[in-house]
């Protein structure tokens, strides 16, 4: 291969060509992307004003292709980077129209966007909407709970929401089928203490449907918790005009409470009882022993005996 041998001064030439060339090109592009363009992007629709009185469900999707006119820089870096940015689109006019005509709202749209982020078209043009009756129902709130304790720390007392209820409003036939309507998962852990805060409630994903409030409170009494052992008398079920005499009479049960209530659980709390007709019926011969009164969040470990034995006497 022959090389070409260039004496200072050709290469010389050749550099400043080069440069030139270069800057050039530079200065090309700097003019293209400063002149203005049209380009098509695509970008959500986010309602608003929507009817009070109807309720409605979107026939297309929930995003839309704009034209736009803004610089070559403008159009450069929505390929690079697509806006977030949604059209603002104005339901109002839907309480008396089954359908939207977008291009009748740019002059609004395009007040509310930046002088170098003006739309001149959407497509699809129309859209179309379905219709349904609408209704109005309270539900109560779904705690989404995980929860874990330190050792010897439990929950004490009932978990207090408010408000328990929240309002749903939207299409009958979707908001007849909902019978609860759960927050945010609530994850805690190492707890030994009361908890108290507040959560969101799980996001509407149907435009049609409004949910209020928006959070709620929660809060969680927490207290340290013990063993404490009673003995309950056992009173006879069913014993109709028998004569009855059990062994033993009592039942020994163990329990865990929270250290705030220990002091005032005794034996009126609790109910231990056995049902003559196991006997009489089933033909058992000695009888299983149940508590059919436990305080609220007495947790039972054991009970001795399980079973007692008896005598009829007739």
């Amino acid at each position: 291969m022959a090389i070409i041998k260039l004496s200072a001064v050709e290469r010389r030439r050749l550099s400043v060509f080069i440069t030139c060339f270069f800057l050039s090109v530079i200065a090309w592009v700097f003019i293209a992307l400063s002149s203005t363009h049209r380009y098509v992007t695509r970008e959500p629709l986010n309602f608003k004003n929507m009817p009070q009185k109807r309720a409605f469900r979107s026939l297309q999707s929930d995003t839309v292709e704009v034209t736009m006119r803004g610089s070559g820089w403008k159009m450069l870096f929505s390929g690079m980077n697509p806006s977030t940015q949604a059209v603002n689109i104005d339901l109002h006019t839907l309480e008396s129209k089954d359908y939207i005509v977008l291009n009748n709202q740019l002059k609004q749209i395009n007040a509310q966007r930046d002088a170098d982020n003006q739309i001149i078209s959407i497509n699809p043009d129309t859209l179309y909407f379905d219709f349904t009756n609408r209704i109005i129902k309270k539900v109560p709130v779904k705690l989404l709970l995980s929860i874990n304790y330190q050792r010897q720390f439990a929950r004490s007392d009932h978990i207090i929401i408010k408000p328990e209820y929240v309002t749903l409003s939207g299409p009958a036939n979707r908001i007849r089928e909902i019978s609860t309507w759960p927050t945010d998962s609530l994850k805690l852990s190492n707890i030994n203490e009361d908890v108290s805060t507040r959560i969101k409630l799980k996001p509407v994903t149907d435009g049609s449907m409004v949910v209020f409030p928006k959070t709620v409170q929660v809060d969680i009494p927490v207290d340290e918790f013990t063993e404490k052992t009673l003995e309950i008398p056992i009173k006879l079920v069913n014993q109709n005009y028998d004569i009855v005499k059990i062994f033993p009479q009592k039942v020994k049960i163990t329990f865990r409470v929270a250290l705030s209530n220990y002091a005032e659980i005794d034996e009126s709390f609790f109910e231990a009882t056995v049902n003559m007709n196991l006997w009489r019926n089933k033909g058992y011969s000695t009888l299983p022993v149940t508590l059919t009164r436990v305080p609220a969040f007495c947790k039972i470990v054991s009970i001795v005996p399980r079973s007692i034995d008896f005598i009829v006497k007739k």
